[in-house]
């Protein structure tokens, strides 16, 4: 009796550890078959499918595929975030010149037309009298 009990456990944990390990292991990197392949052979026949997986299936170098992280942890080592950091200065830069120089002309002009305003009204008043 406590073999069997022994016997079903060992079995349940060499399926549940197969069918787990395939589920985490890239599929490009599964030998002989393709991956959904190798679970539905560990859901048929789960401890022969386990079996060969460990055996067969299973990438060579036997650790498990740590899945690497597709996005920088901080802002400053993002690439992306800096060259857009620094096309937003250069952005806020020229409207900043463009701003100025705007202003400078508005300027410019009202110091002409006052200058010009100024003349024409000297110029009329003279030739009146």
């Amino acid at each position: 009796m406590l073999f069997r009990v022994v016997l079903a456990v060992a079995v349940l944990v060499i399926f549940v550890y197969g069918l787990v390990d395939v589920i985490r292991t890239d599929g490009r990197l599964t030998r002989g078959i393709s991956k959904p392949a190798w679970i539905v052979v560990m859901i048929v026949l789960p401890v022969l499918g386990a079996i060969l997986w460990l055996l067969i299936g299973r990438p060579r170098d036997s650790a498990p595929v740590r899945q690497t992280r597709s996005h920088p942890t901080a802002p400053d080592d993002d690439p992306d975030f800096l060259r857009n950091l620094e096309m937003r200065r250069r952005k806020q830069a020229e409207a900043t010149r463009l701003k100025k120089l705007k202003d400078d002309l508005e300027a410019k002009d009202k110091a002409d037309g006052d200058a010009n305003t100024g003349d024409a009204d000297t110029h009329d008043t003279g030739d009146v009298k």
